[in-house]
This record gives C-alpha cells, structure tokens and sequence, in this order.
C-alpha cells in the first residue's frame, strides 16, 4: 500500500467517527433520547475539527478527503440537527415546520459544496458564511443549555427563527475567523488566547458555557459585517462628495 494512502487512514478514521456520531445521532432522537442526541452532534464537532488538522499534520490532505468529509457534514451538522429539532420542535408547526427543516438541509448542502469549491483558495484564511458544524453545534447547545438551566426546552418559539437565521448566514457571504494553522503573528496569536479561553471555559462547564460561546462567535461575525458595511457606506459617500466638489470647481472654471 502506498504510504499517501497509509497516511490517509488516520484522518479518514476521525472523518467516519463523525459520521458514525451522527448516524446515532439520529437513533437517539427517534428514540427521544434529545439530550444524548446533542452530545453526539457535539462529539461529532469535535472528530470533524481533529480530522482537518491530522490531515494537515500528516500531509495526507487530498480531495477525496474532502468530499468525504463533506459527506459526513452533511449527516452529523445538517441531517441530524434538523431531524432533532424537528422531532421537538418543529413538528408542532405542521408544513411549516418540515419546510424549515428542509431549508436548513438545503442550506446545509449548499455551504458545504461551496467549501469544496473555495477550499484551496479564498477559505484558506477564513470562512464565507457561517460554517455548518457552528451552526449544529448552536443549536444543540441550546438545548443542552436550556435543558441544565430550566429542566427543560425553553424558548420553544425562538428555535424556527434560530433555524432560518443560521440557513441565511451559511449562504450568505459574511466572512467568519478559521482556526489558524500557525500563530506567529499577533492577530493569530490573539486568537489563541480568545481559543484558549474559550476551550478553558467549555471544559469547565460545557452544558452552561458552550451555547453562549457560540452564539458569540456568530455575534462576532455579524458586527464585524455591520461594520464593514458601514465603512463601505461612508467611503462611498465621501468618494461621492468628492466628486461632486470636483466638478462645482470645474464648473466654476
């Protein structure tokens, strides 16, 4: 066997826990059992972040990895958490809420097959649009968090609205912060602090600290957007105003 492919072994095994993980994922939420559904998505996250850097590290990353990869993302942070919130949620609504579900699926494909496609050039740095496994993973930690804080599902009306809103960001263009491979600089290294951190506080108290981590991660993404956008908007107009001051003192000429 040739030695690529003995390296691919390693990550390809993280790659099928993922998928494994969402698999019973499933069964667990047909089962009703909501909470141990959760932290499957949630061990799934976790193989599905090791598996992209043991990739990396062994230099066995190639594209059928990826799609592989893609493959089991689609089951364990798209499939899985839709079929979960529908079977406590969602089903309550009727039509409406298998429609939901199934834009969140779609949502879910379309980001991935995006990711394949930029993978080797613009994603290299960062995200475009929010990523799949951050959107599974906020949602099952609301459930967690709602159930450790109040014993059980809270907010139920919220969750549709939380459903739609992470379908649009994982479309939408907005640019979302990677885990950098290296940290010699002092951005990248302010973001291991920040990693740190967070990973410190998780491991503390995962049901209560992790859905507020994440929704701050999304948080973050939205601001830096709206900030963006805004500065856009002034330099157009200033660009604008500029313009039109040229041609008044032309005209004046």
């Amino acid at each position: 066997m040739p030695v690529g492919n003995i390296k691919g072994i390693f990550p390809g095994t993280f790659t099928m826990g993922n998928a494994v993980c969402g698999f019973l994922s499933l069964l667990s939420a047909y089962e009703g059992e909501v909470i141990t559904a959760c932290w499957l998505i949630i061990l799934a996250g976790f193989l599905d972040l090791l598996d992209g850097k043991v990739a990396r590290l062994s230099g066995s990353a190639s594209d059928f990895g990826i799609e592989l990869d893609s493959l089991a993302d689609f089951l364990s942070f798209g499939v899985a958490p839709a079929f979960l919130l529908y079977t406590l949620k969602l089903h309550d609504m009727g039509k409406w809420g298998w429609i939901i579900g199934v834009v969140y699926i779609m949502a879910s494909s379309y980001r991935l097959a995006r990711f394949n496609l930029l993978a080797d050039t613009e994603e290299k740095k960062g995200f475009l649009g929010l990523p799949v496994p951050i959107a599974a993973l906020t949602l099952v930690s609301y459930v967690i968090f709602s159930y450790h804080v109040w014993g059980s599902l809270q907010y139920t009306q919220h969750i549709a609205t939380m459903i739609i809103l992470f379908s649009a960001l994982m479309v939408s263009q907005i640019e979302y912060d990677s885990m950098p491979d290296h940290f010699n600089t002092r951005k990248s290294r302010i973001k291991l602090l920040f990693i740190i951190a967070a990973a410190g506080l998780v491991l503390f108290r995962p049901r209560l600290f992790l859905f507020p981590i994440m929704t701050g991660y999304i948080i973050i993404g939205l601001v830096r957007e709206a900030y963006r956008l805004f500065y856009l908007g002034v330099g157009l107009v200033r660009k604008q105003a500029s313009k039109r001051n040229r041609m008044e003192m032309t005209d004046e000429e």
